[in-house]
């Protein structure tokens, strides 16, 4: 469970161009469900994924991970967390052009000092569940859309992190491709992982995968509503 208190994130704090981010958001993210944001641009989403990813701190407010309150620790304590708790799927990808799907896979899990043969295992497991093994040894820029997207799936479970952050994940795909993304994620959710999604796409909302969504604007929380199915 992830525990949100009253939290803000402002940038240029004091000076004449700051600006509200994140203003006083309170909420409980569900475990082992699957939690939309939904809003349009500009609405806070993908602010609030960085604090609750732990790759921000919030100007003010506390946030507690699985009971523990981690606001105020150290960054070294942040980054080990991240490492082991969280999955990240990005709207970009973000994936290392010139480097294979293998590598692309793989990287997370290097500082956590694994023999590279059980990794490996591991990472080409992966890309066969998603039915990417095929270009495992294909430079990433060589891919399609769909393609990398599930590369960047693969990449966000090496490290099996208990909590899924997907930032936009449906941007670049088609309808069928976005489709495919959110059974995947309906499979992961069976699994007992934690999905966190902020989208403003209808294919993600009407899925029937999601379990709430919670509604946005300006920073702040205009709405939460659990979907039934």
């Amino acid at each position: 469970m992830i525990q949100l208190f009253n939290i803000k994130k402002a940038f240029n704090v004091g000076k004449p161009n700051e600006f509200i981010a994140i203003e006083g958001i309170s909420a409980v993210i569900d475990p082992q469900k699957v939690t939309a944001l939904k809003g349009p641009s500009g609405s806070g989403k993908t602010t609030l994924l960085s604090l609750i990813g732990c790759m921000a701190r919030p100007t003010a407010g506390r946030i507690m991970l699985q009971g523990r309150e981690i606001t105020s620790l150290p960054e070294r304590f942040l980054t080990e967390i991240r490492l082991h708790t969280f999955g990240f799927i990005f709207q970009q990808f973000q994936l290392i052009r010139g480097r294979t799907v293998l590598d692309n896979v793989m990287i997370p899990a290097y500082p956590i000092g694994e023999n590279h043969a059980s990794l490996k295992k591991r990472a080409l497991a992966l890309l066969d569940t998603f039915d990417i093994l095929r270009k495992v040894s294909a430079k990433v820029e060589w891919l399609s859309g769909g393609e990398m997207q599930r590369v960047t799936i693969a990449r966000a479970l090496i490290n099996d992190p208990p909590f899924i952050v997907a930032d936009e994940p449906t941007a670049h795909l088609d309808s069928k491709l976005s489709g495919e993304f959110m059974e995947i994620m309906r499979r992961l959710k069976e699994r007992g992982k934690t999905i966190i999604i902020a989208s403003h796409d209808p294919i993600v909302h009407e899925s029937g995968v999601v379990d709430r969504v919670i509604e946005m604007r300006d920073g702040k929380i205009t709405r939460s509503k659990e979907v039934r199915p």
